[in-house]
């Protein structure tokens, strides 16, 4: 489903990525984790196609296609879903209406009738319902005033009304507690376990882990992708830090 070979991506004249190798195949979760400044976060802006992050090097193969070869909004149109580590703010849009525009601009980007404002309505309510997050929030700005938790719980309910076939979460457990953990863990296995979805989660710690089993774990350091194993090695990793497993 996602197949990188020999990336290679810059941030100004600072490589980062310097020939990294991955495949993850359809069905599968994989988990990339690694000490700070290795380059994860570069992987995920890369693949999204952020500005300011340039590919010079190496091919990216997205459900056949190339998807160095999209524009942002093509690659979220294709089914590539993009979760931040810090979900950003906008002020004066609510959620319901960032959520519902977002959606329908994929559809038609794939040639699909609009949602409807009441079959909309209900698909944001469910998702809303299965998160834990109060319907109402969904109709306050887009992040404006949620706690870390309930940002990321709204970012679930964004992949869970958009049904991305690829979901890249950048530290998607960064800053939650334990109850907003276990909602984030359950709404990944319930909207992306699939055999024809995959997933990239990119992680410090074991604990997302837990209740996310990841069927690869790879560790990436200095811009490459340097161990891979299978769910214990990030049990290794938390028992023995990255200096011992990469020793």
């Amino acid at each position: 489903m996602l197949k990188i070979e020999n990336l290679q991506v810059a941030v100004g004249d600072k490589p980062i990525l310097k020939g990294l190798d991955l495949t993850v195949p359809a069905g599968e979760v994989h988990a990339i984790m690694g000490p700070n400044g290795a380059g994860k976060s570069t992987l995920s802006y890369a693949l999204g196609g952020r500005p300011g992050y340039e590919v010079t090097g190496g091919t990216v193969e997205f459900d056949g296609e190339d998807l160095l070869d999209m524009d942002p909004h093509e690659r979220a149109a294709a089914g590539l879903f993009l979760g931040f580590q810090y979900p950003v703010e906008i002020p004066g849009v609510s959620m319901l209406q960032f959520l519902r525009e977002s959606l329908n601009a994929q559809r038609r980007e794939r040639g699909e009738e609009e949602l409807s404002g009441a079959d909309f309505i209900k698909r944001a309510r469910e998702q809303a319902n299965a998160l834990g997050l109060p319907a109402d929030m969904l109709k306050r700005p887009v992040n404006v005033g949620f706690s870390g938790g309930e940002k990321k719980r709204a970012e679930m309910v964004q992949m869970g009304i958009m049904q991305p076939k690829f979901a890249v979460l950048d530290e998607t457990d960064s800053g939650l507690d334990i109850d907003a953990l276990k909602a984030v863990g359950e709404g990944i296995n319930r909207i992306m376990r699939d055999p024809q979805k995959g997933v990239l989660l990119i992680t410090h710690y074991q604990r997302l882990l837990d209740y996310v089993k990841p069927d690869r774990v790879h560790i990436l350091s200095a811009g490459k992708i340097v161990k891979s194993g299978d769910a214990d090695l990030a049990l290794e990793l938390e028992r023995d830090g990255y200096a011992e497993v990469l020793a």
